[in-house]
């Protein structure tokens, strides 16, 4: 299971949850599972292009997918994925 980190402006689409579990083999694989998962996130996080929004950063264990693999980021089973946005939609 991969650990999601969910920020304070985000969390109420997850009841209040502070961080989520799911499982999945990349970022985009958890971002995917998040918008199923979580009604009203995914449309926050993910443009109709399926691209990150402005304003929304990722990180897999503190690495920022910008810098590794973008969407196709592994997420390991132990992995921590935080979500941090600094404007929204």
């Amino acid at each position: 299971m991969v650990s999601v980190m969910i920020p304070e402006p985000l969390r109420e689409c997850t009841g209040g949850e502070a961080a989520v579990s799911v499982e999945a083999g990349t970022v985009g694989d958890v971002l995917y599972q998040l918008a199923t998962d979580y009604e009203g996130l995914g449309q926050r996080l993910i443009d109709e292009a399926g691209n990150l929004r402005p304003g929304v950063t990722i990180a897999v264990d503190g690495e920022d997918i910008r810098f590794c693999e973008r969407l196709e980021t592994p997420t390991p089973a132990s992995a921590e994925m935080q979500i941090v946005v600094t404007m929204l939609v």
